[in-house]
């Protein structure tokens, strides 16, 4: 499974206001819960929340992909969200974060789950195309440059 598969522009938010790492979970997980009826909220907040007690899912230089496995998932789903001030996340560099890849899976999706993370991961691990994705005039020049596998 590719970025492309999962993101259109109605599942790329740029511009996004937030108080709090957890109003932004909250956000993410309404968010999620969107495109597929037989998904809970409330489910998907909670399934985030604990990953993050696991240990932050923020990667550095202001990337974050939370994530977290529900029962009720068929499909895995995702968001892309770009906050418009960066927010404290428990990074592992300590800086907030402002570009998140949030995911919703299937809780027996494992290996497709971890390589699609990988992929995310090393995506966003390119100081070139997270410069792109913060000067990205709106979500569908922001689906371009995610779906680009250029990159």
């Amino acid at each position: 499974m590719l970025v492309s598969d999962l993101l259109s522009a109605e599942r790329v938010l740029p511009d996004v206001r937030t108080s709090s790492k957890k109003r932004l979970l909250e956000f993410i997980s309404e968010a999620l819960v969107r495109n597929d009826a037989s998904l809970n909220p409330r489910e998907v907040f909670e399934s985030l929340c604990a990953r993050e007690r696991l240990g932050s899912t923020g990667l550095g230089h202001g990337v974050a992909i939370p994530h977290g496995r529900v029962n009720s998932s068929a499909a895995p789903q995702a968001v892309f969200i770009r906050l418009s001030k960066p927010l404290a996340f428990d990074a592992v560099d300590g800086e907030p974060v402002d570009l998140l890849f949030a995911l919703a899976v299937p809780e027996n999706c494992t290996s497709d789950h971890l390589k699609l993370l990988a992929q995310i991961a090393e995506r966003f691990s390119d100081p070139e195309l997270l410069e792109k994705l913060r000067k990205a005039e709106g979500a569908n020049e922001l689906v371009q440059l995610l779906s680009d596998t250029q990159h």
